[in-house]
């Protein structure tokens, strides 16, 4: 089957969405989110991009962002290959590590704009790792409410200056509109619900048909791997989390 044509955006900026194939983690520690991000910057230095906002997850990524002297597909790319060379070298793996085709959708009114950054800044409330969208660390929300970014890495005073001329109005402006009750959906992605650790312990039992999950550090390889394999497709669990209650590295259940 073909491929549909990308929606082209009138303004140039984009929606961006990339998942980890096979709904793999794509940031396994602090170190892989930083790479991350250095990447996007050097990418929006080299003139390609202008980037308003993005946000981390375990396993998928948002990016808010505008074509500059490249197009979508080639700075998308120009990400891609450099963060999976340099995660496929630290892990000492091969193959992809996205989903082979991001998702975007044009962004092309200042209302669309700032409902697509209040749902990409949610994103870490609705799968409750944090409270507020101010307190995720690896999103562009800290740098909104700062009034600018000191890495260089998001062009804040433009979503701003949308809210408000003046500068401490429009911060108050967009933490007010961050807060504000919505049923912001974009792209039909739902963020899963994260499983407690004590909910993902009981499914690996029943995996295990009620056996103790110390079972797994003693079983034999290519078993433990499948049903390794079959935890990491239970809705809301991280590989980070499954190593921390079955007791196994975390570089086993990622290699699973």
């Amino acid at each position: 089957m073909a491929r549909c044509a990308r929606e082209k955006s009138v303004s140039g900026i984009y929606h961006i969405m990339m998942r980890g194939i096979n709904r793999q983690d794509i940031f396994l520690d602090e170190d892989d989110r930083c790479r991350f991000l250095e990447i996007i910057k050097r990418v929006q230095e080299s003139g390609s991009c202008s980037i308003y906002g993005y946000c981390l997850m375990n396993n998928h990524i948002h990016l808010l962002l505008q074509e500059k002297e490249e197009e979508l597909s080639i700075i998308m790319k120009r990400i891609g290959t450099s963060y999976a060379w340099r995660y496929n070298k630290k892990y000492d793996r091969v193959g992809h590590v996205f989903q082979n085709r991001f998702q975007s959708e044009p962004v092309d009114t200042e209302a669309y704009l700032l409902g697509v950054l209040r749902y990409i800044h949610n994103n870490p409330v609705k799968a409750k790792l944090v409270a507020k969208p101010e307190d995720y660390q690896w999103s562009s929300c800290q740098a909104y409410y700062q009034g600018q970014d000191s890495s260089g890495l998001v062009n804040t005073p433009f979503v701003l200056s949308i809210l408000n001329g003046n500068g401490e109005a429009a911060i108050k402006q967009f933490a007010d509109f961050m807060h504000q009750e919505n049923a912001d959906q974009f792209m039909d992605f739902k963020v899963k619900q994260r499983k407690s650790d004590d909910d993902l312990a009981q499914a690996i039992k029943e995996q295990l048909n009620g056996q103790p999950i110390e079972l797994l550090q003693n079983m034999d390889i290519a078993m433990r791997n499948k049903i390794i394999r079959e935890i990491k497709e239970l809705e809301g669990v991280t590989q980070r989390q499954i190593a921390r209650v079955t007791g196994i590295h975390q570089s086993i259940i990622f290699k699973a």
